[in-house]
This record gives C-alpha cells, sequence and structure tokens, in this order.
C-alpha cells in the first residue's frame, strides 16, 4: 500500500488502543442550578442599579394639611429630628452650590475644573449606584473640600416606595460614599423635590422619616433648570437670589449634556462674588445661620466613616461594578451571537442553496456509474433491540455489485451476536472480539473486509434499500476519499426527538452542504459513511485518540487532501435519545470527541498544503459554529427575559422574534432542501428555551473535561428499536 496521500501529504498514523477510559459524568443540574443562582443574582443588582425596579415620578396633587406652617414658609434646610420640626435659610449674600444625579465621568470633572478655578467649594447629591460605579470622583470631590449629600441609590420617586425600601435607598448610597471618600453623610435630598413651599402631604412622611433616620433634608431656593437646557442666560437668571438673600441653588452634573451649565457656572460665580456674595457648602451655610442666631451648635455635613461600613461600601461597589461588567459582555455577546447567526445564515443560503441546485440538475453526475462491491462494517455492542432490523435492512440492499456485511460484535453480553447470526442471511458475516471500543471494531471490520469500498454503519441504523447504492456513487471520483450519508431521526413521536429532529435537518445535513462546498468537511456520520480503503490506510485507520472517532478520521482525511463530500440521497434511520439523560451522554461524548479532534489536529494550522488550507477553514469553523455559537446561543434568551422584564419591552421582543425568524427561515430552506414536511417547527420556538440551555451546559461540562483530560468509552444508549422500516423514496 502506498504511505501518502494523492497530493503528497504524508498519511496520518493511527494510535494503538485501549488506554484508560471513564464513564460519561451525569448531567451537572447543580452546576446549572449554581450558575443560573448566580447568573440571576448578577443580572438583579444590575437591574437595580440601573433603576429598572424604580417608578418613575407621577405628578400627584396633594394637599399640605400635615405640613406644618413653619414648612412652607420657611427655608430650603429641613431637621424633623425628635418630634421637633425646624427649618433654616442661608444668611444673607450667601450661596451653596448643589448638584444632583452624580457622579458622571465627563460632567463631574468639568463642575469640578470650574469649582476648582474659583476656588468655591460645593455640596454634591450623589446617586448611590453612580458612586459604585465612578467612585474616584467621590474620593475628589471630599479631598476637594466639597460636601457630599444622599441622593438615594436608584433615584426612585420615594413617595411610591415601602419604608424597608426607603431605608435600604439611604443605607446603601452611605455605603459606597464611605468606601469611596471614607465618610458618611448627615445631608439628603429626595428625588424630584423641589422648594419648601411644594411639600405636600404625601411628602412630608419622607422629612419626618428622614429626620428619624438623622438625616438634614436639604431642599432648594432657586433651581437653575438646566435639565431643561434653557441656555446660559436663562439658567443664571433662574438661580439669581432675590435682592441680596443667601440661596441654596440646584444645579446637575450628570443625566446628559451638560454644557450649557459648566458655562453658566462659569458666569454665574465670578458675577455673584462681584456683588459681595460668599459661597459655602449647606453644612457652612447652616452653621453660619446658627451661629448668627446664638445657638451653640456645630452641623457635620461629613463625618469619619466606619472601617465596618467602608468594607460593606467595597462589598456592594463591586457587585455593581461586576453586574455592570456582565450585562457590557453579555451585549457584546448578543451582538457576537447576532452576528455569527446571521453570517452563518447567510453562508447557508447561497452556498448550501448552490449545493443543493448542482445535485438536483438532470446534468448532474459524478460520473459513470459506481458497480464495485461494497463491504459494510457494522460495529456492534448490546445492540439486541435494533440489530437484526439494522443488518437485514443492509443484506437486502440493491447495489449492483453486492454487498457483504460484517457485524463485528465488541464484546456485547445481550446475545446481539447471536441475533445477527440467526437472520442467517448469507452475505452477512458475524465476528466476536473482546470489548476494545469502536474504533477498534471499525478497524478490526476493515482488515476482514474483502473489498476496496467500505461503508460504515452503526448497529442501531436502519437504511433505505438503495442507500448503499447511492452512498458509493461518488468514488466515481478518484479524488473522493468519502461520503457521508444522510442521517434522519427516526422516532419523532416525542418533543425531544422532534427538536432532535429539527437540529438533524438543519444543523448536520445542511451544513455538511456549505462545508462540502468549502472542502471542509469535519465529520462523517457514523451512522451512514462510505471510504475507500485506501483514503482510511491514508488517515491511519480509526483511532481512540478521541471520543469522535469519524470526526478524527474525517479531518485526517480532508489534511490528506482526500475530498470528502456529503450525498443527500442515501438515507439511514436512527434511533435518536428519548430522554434528557440519554441525550445528555450523546451531546457529551460528541462534543467533547469533537473538541478533541479540533485538539489533535491543530498542529497542522500551519502546515502547507492541501493539509494547511483544509485545517484552517476547517477549525474556523468548527470554533466559529460548533462550539462558540452553542456555547453562547443561550445569551440571547437570557437577556431576552431579562429585558422583558428590566428593559423595553417591545424593543426587547422585536430583537428576540428577529433572531427567531432568522432561524425558522433557515429551517423552512433546509427542511426544503431536504425534503421534510414542514408542521413539525412548531416546537422550534421552545427549543429555544429547554433544548439549547441543554446544549449549553453540555457544552461547558465538555470544555471541562477537555480541559481535565479525561476520556470515555462507548457511552451505550438504551435503545427500544423503534425505528421505522427502511422507505425506498424522498420522506
Amino acid at each position: 500500500m502506498p504511505t501518502t496521500s494523492p497530493t503528497g501529504q504524508p498519511r496520518v498514523t493511527a494510535r494503538p488502543a485501549g488506554r484508560g477510559r471513564r464513564v460519561a459524568p451525569p448531567p451537572s443540574w447543580t452546576v446549572l442550578g449554581v450558575l443560573l443562582v448566580v447568573l440571576a443574582g448578577v443580572l438583579l443588582v444590575g437591574a437595580y442599579a440601573n433603576a429598572a425596579f424604580v417608578p418613575d415620578r407621577q405628578q400627584v396633587e396633594d394637599g399640605q394639611d400635615r405640613v406644618p406652617a413653619e414648612v412652607v414658609n420657611g427655608g430650603p434646610i429641613i431637621s424633623a429630628a425628635a418630634g421637633q420640626t425646624r427649618s433654616y435659610r442661608l444668611p444673607p449674600r450667601t450661596i451653596a452650590l448643589t448638584f444632583d444625579d452624580g457622579p458622571d465621568p465627563t460632567w463631574t470633572r468639568e463642575v469640578l475644573r470650574v469649582l476648582d478655578a474659583h476656588q468655591v467649594k460645593a455640596t454634591f447629591f450623589v446617586v448611590g449606584s453612580q458612586v459604585a460605579r465612578h467612585p474616584e470622583l467621590v474620593r475628589e470631590m471630599a479631598a476637594g473640600g466639597h460636601e457630599i449629600g444622599v441622593h438615594t441609590f436608584t433615584h426612585p420617586d420615594l413617595t411610591n416606595l415601602p419604608g424597608w425600601r426607603r431605608r435600604l435607598e439611604y443605607a446603601q448610597t452611605q455605603l459606597v460614599v464611605a468606601n469611596a471618600a471614607g465618610v458618611q453623610t448627615s445631608l439628603i435630598r429626595p428625588p424630584y423635590s423641589s422648594h419648601a413651599d411644594a411639600i405636600d402631604d404625601r411628602d412630608w412622611p419622607l422629612v419626618t422619616e428622614a429626620g428619624e433616620l438623622g438625616y438634614l433634608t436639604v431642599l432648594n431656593d432657586t433651581d437653575s433648570q438646566d435639565w431643561a437646557l434653557p441656555g446660559v442666560d436663562r439658567m443664571i437668571a433662574n438661580v439669581m437670589p432675590t435682592g441680596y438673600s443667601g440661596a441654596i441653588t440646584l444645579w446637575h452634573d450628570a443625566g446628559g449634556d451638560r454644557t450649557q451649565t459648566v458655562a453658566a457656572l462659569d458666569r454665574f460665580i465670578p458675577l455673584m462674588k462681584q456683588r459681595g456674595y460668599r459661597f459655602t457648602t449647606t453644612t457652612e451655610g447652616l452653621n453660619l445661620t446658627l451661629a448668627a442666631a446664638g445657638v451653640d451648635h456645630r452641623v457635620t455635613g461629613n463625618p469619619a466613616a466606619s472601617r465596618s461600613n467602608r468594607w460593606q461600601g467595597q462589598m456592594l461597589v463591586w457587585a455593581v461594578q461586576g453586574s455592570d461588567r456582565t450585562l457590557t459582555v453579555f451585549g457584546a455577546l448578543f451582538v457576537l451571537v447576532g452576528l455569527l447567526t446571521i453570517g452563518r445564515t447567510v453562508l447557508l443560503f447561497v452556498l448550501a442553496g448552490r449545493h443543493a441546485r448542482r445535485r438536483r440538475s438532470p446534468d448532474w453526475a459524478w460520473g459513470p456509474p459506481v458497480t464495485e462491491p461494497v463491504s459494510v462494517i457494522v460495529p456492534a455492542y448490546n445492540e439486541k433491540e435494533g440489530i437484526a432490523a439494522a443488518v437485514r435492512s443492509l443484506a437486502t440492499g440493491d447495489h449492483p455489485g453486492g454487498i457483504e456485511v460484517i457485524v463485528v460484535d465488541d464484546g456485547s453480553t445481550d446475545g446481539t451476536a447471536d441475533i445477527a447470526e440467526a437472520l442467517g442471511l448469507p452475505n452477512v458475516r458475524v465476528v466476536r472480539k473482546p470489548n476494545g471500543g469502536k474504533p477498534s471494531a471499525l478497524n478490526t471490520g476493515v482488515a476482514l473486509a474483502r473489498h476496496e469500498l467500505i461503508v460504515m454503519v452503526d448497529g442501531d441504523t436502519v437504511i433505505e434499500r438503495d442507500s448503499v447504492r447511492r452512498l458509493v456513487q461518488p468514488f466515481a471520483d478518484p479524488q473522493v476519499g468519502a461520503v457521508a450519508g444522510n442521517v434522519k431521526v427516526g422516532n419523532r413521536d416525542s418533543l425531544i426527538a422532534k427538536w432532535q429532529h429539527i437540529e438533524y435537518v438543519i444543523g448536520f445535513n445542511l451544513d455538511r452542504r456549505l462545508y462540502e462546498t468549502l472542502r471542509c468537511m469535519s465529520t462523517v456520520p457514523g451512522a451512514i459513511g462510505g471510504f475507500r480503503r485506501q483514503a482510511l490506510v491514508y488517515g491511519g485507520g480509526m483511532t481512540d485518540d478521541t471520543l469522535a472517532e469519524d470526526t478524527d478520521i474525517t479531518m485526517a482525511l480532508g489534511r490528506a487532501g482526500w475530498k470528502v463530500v456529503y450525498e443527500e440521497t442515501a438515507r439511514a434511520w436512527t434511533e435518536a435519545p428519548a430522554t434528557l439523560g440519554q441525550l445528555w451522554k450523546q451531546r457529551y461524548r460528541w462534543s467533547y470527541g469533537t473538541m478533541q479532534a479540533m485538539w489533535k489536529h491543530r498542529h497542522s494550522l500551519l502546515d502547507r498544503g492541501a493539509s494547511g488550507r483544509f485545517t484552517r477553514r476547517c477549525l474556523l469553523f468548527l470554533s466559529l459554529f460548533g462550539v462558540l455559537l452553542p456555547l453562547l446561543a443561550p445569551v440571547i434568551d437570557l437577556l431576552a427575559l431579562y429585558g422583558l422584564f428590566f428593559l423595553d419591552r417591545t424593543a426587547t421582543a422585536v430583537a428576540w422574534l428577529a433572531m427567531l425568524a432568522v432561524q425558522m427561515v433557515t429551517a423552512v430552506v433546509a427542511f426544503r432542501l431536504d425534503r421534510e414536511k414542514l408542521g413539525v417547527l412548531w416546537v422550534l420556538p421552545l427549543q429555544q428555551f429547554v433544548y439549547r440551555q441543554l446544549m449549553y451546559l453540555v457544552m461547558i461540562q465538555s470544555v471541562v473535561t477537555a480541559m481535565t483530560g479525561g476520556r470515555l468509552g462507548w457511552q451505550k444508549l438504551r435503545r427500544t428499536g423503534l425505528q421505522p422500516a427502511a422507505r425506498s423514496g424522498p420522506s
């Protein structure tokens, strides 16, 4: 036998069988549960920090019957502690600049720059979630002598929240401020608050509650209304005090473009200084008022925070930043999955469609009819349920050159060999051997085969009468080394089986059209595949280097320069796993084995000639569409659920339905090309929420197993023998 391929590539030698093996681990439902809990926690933190739970402000007219007159007619600083209510104003010619809704990485720095240029201190009422994202800005505020107050953690309408949520909003903001700046604060400004005379009966309980918690409620005398972007001149006019009275002025250092705010501040501060005004923080102005009234008491706005509060704040900061990063990653993955899905769809439509049209052309032919005799190898291990139907369908094929069937019983304990022998078919040989694994059984069959054309069929597979004849026709082309048949799911009654039927038609058969066109076929299925004996020798035979011996040998043939093609008319009917546990075992073996094969052949990426060209194309497509896309696809569903609860429901639903529509169109095309009925596609949407998540977990555990280097044996699935009778026409 030659030792080089037709393209001059060295053959791939087989490694001996017999390594230690272990069984596939069961589905890691605990791992899945923990993973889901962690993800749910991260996403909920993100939803909370992004104010997804927060009701918008609803304007409700209410009376002021319960609001004390001294508050309605008083100043913007309100103390409502210990059953005593007092309000305070700043002294004449005194201004306290206050800023809401920050910190913002752009505009807070601009505001701080202007304040520093004019040597003015201000009070910043910060939103806790923003502090968690930008703690360095709050640290700069404190270091610069500015004052910090609470503006809640998520900027909700506090009147619509229960008491525990309000206290949580305050406490969490205190913690992140403690972590960022090492201080606490005694100042609070409720979101959507205004002047003291605007406090109504809905707002007043918030003020008294804050007082009982030790806070001073700080409102404002004048409002720049910079959120409306009225222009610099209008902002300055809005914050001007009446006469020479003192004023707490309201500005914003976040929430949008604050270019006008920065410009207005840069003019307002020197203008008021020229008029004899001084600028103070809120508590400095309050202490001036108290001193003028002869009150021997000094208010400290930002006392030092305890070490415990700083550490608790650090935990909260890590949680918010971690959830933000996770959502950012998920957003990027969503885009990546979308691009991969669309890219794959375009390739399938263009190339697979071209493949189908070429094959259905009246002028299409592989060459002269192939009538050489064929040897069919059937590796079998405990296949008593289906071996008789499988062997009978093979032995009675209509290939004109004749078919010999070699059943290799690999140490079965259920009488598989006896059943095959009892059929008494003249062209069937049964060979018994000690258990050594599927590659060993296949190699034994190849060694005993009498003919040069070899077909390999699983022991649980029933083929149609003309399948062998159709499968070997591509060998009319001397460059074809292997042929992949068309595997069909026979037991389609259950929901799990329907999902697999859809996957076989779309994910396997349609993909094979694409891969043949691109000359990068990665797998000739074990259920039905044809080989030249010469090509098997070049490829080194079946090895137990991986769990996916079919993928391993196919990649070896591609590297050696052989063509590997797909023959859609050679149909084989297999019994798909009927339970989630059986499906897990099968797909775990496939996924893990594919990764092993990719790793085994990785070194040929840098090869020149056919080996390098094939490997680069094959590993690229396997990595993108065989590993990465299945691994990331559940991100679409996860973000869809997140969006339905916490984002724009309409936009989320449209995005998810668009992705589903792309898959549905792909499915329709695939089913049309494979001449399958479309009725089963009603289960495709359900597949997005169960089946794909199982495949996701399979992929994760396969990656983990691949990294630990574990190995598996036959992983025999429990069969029921429910394959349909072999058909001779299109399905």
